[in-house]
């Protein structure tokens, strides 16, 4: 069902197929041994043009405990392409050594482009400010383990929902599932694009809320997902400086949500979460991450056709 397939964003698997990712990766986790060694003799390659903690070592961890091996770089300096190596060549090359490549790019479409030049599987993860399929994989099994079901929810989206590929990837494949309510909360300088608003969830007759005040909606939501304003997409430090203490999330805040509220954070946060909140029960951006090590074990093993 996987083998050779690409992953560039949410919409290349189905609903189905990613239940059935949804149920390896509970397997997994419920079962330490299972899957152990079944991709001993495979190879991924991690290709980092930008920095990343949790899904590159998330990556790598997760073929390790599979039996297989990691080779890769973590920053463009590292690489042919800091003498000018144009991508497709760094593909057409590193299919030669790799069994699957995952690749994070700051320039949007490049994983798209990744996959027409792989003679292997291609992952993306993360293409500048467009798609993270991986993040949303984690974001929905987070969402199904803590709330139990995908559908009927509530979900509240807030910091900068512009540049957020995390946002984007989550908002469009939310979209599918039935009664889903979004807010999307943020300044008017960082509101989600048209593309999302409009041209995905209005077409999908999805129902959809825009504000500036967490206030006014957090008793609403089933999940809260925080996002950092992210210095790196700005061309100006003061616009940056000026937006990115915008929403802080505190445990007076907190006093106004629901009881069954589960907290997301993609990660990595700077201050957007007050870390007096990493103790309340409904904080799960700690949990988020260990299970973007599962459904990234279930999805190497799947694509490369060992389950």
């Amino acid at each position: 069902m996987f083998k050779k397939r690409h992953l560039v964003e949410p919409g290349d698997f189905t609903i189905e197929e990613m239940d059935r990712l949804f149920d390896l990766a509970e397997q997994i986790e419920r079962d330490q041994g299972y899957l152990r060694e079944s991709c001993r003799g495979n190879i991924l390659a991690t290709l980092f043009f930008e920095p990343s903690t949790r899904t590159r070592l998330s990556f790598e961890s997760a073929m390790l405990r599979l039996g297989g091996a990691c080779i890769g770089f973590s920053e463009p300096n590292s690489s042919s392409a800091s003498k000018g190596e144009n991508l497709a060549d760094t593909i057409r090359t590193v299919s030669c050594y790799a069994d699957i490549i995952v690749m994070r790019n700051p320039k949007e479409g490049a994983a798209l482009l990744a996959s027409r030049y792989a003679t292997v599987p291609v992952i993306n993860a993360g293409d500048g400010g467009h798609h993270h399929p991986t993040q949303t994989l984690t974001d929905l099994l987070t969402i199904r383990q803590l709330q139990g079901s995908i559908e009927g929810l509530t979900v509240g989206f807030c910091g900068d929902l512009k540049f957020g590929r995390t946002v984007h990837s989550l908002a469009k494949a939310l979209s599918r599932y039935p009664d889903i309510t979004m807010i999307f909360i943020s300044p008017q300088e960082l509101e989600a694009p048209n593309y999302i608003t409009e041209g995905i969830l209005k077409k999908a007759g999805v129902s959809y809320i825009e504000t500036h005040s967490l206030e006014k909606v957090i008793a609403d939501l089933n999940v809260l997902y925080m996002t950092r304003v992210q210095r790196e997409r700005f061309f100006n430090e003061e616009d940056y400086i000026r937006l990115k203490d915008s929403y802080i999330l505190n445990r007076e805040k907190m006093k106004q949500a629901r009881d069954d509220l589960i907290i997301l954070h993609p990660l990595p946060r700077v201050n957007e979460i007050a870390p007096e909140l990493d103790e309340d029960p409904r904080a799960s951006y700690f949990k988020q991450a260990k299970y973007g090590m599962y459904v990234r074990m279930a999805l190497l093993a799947s694509m490369l056709g060992r389950c």
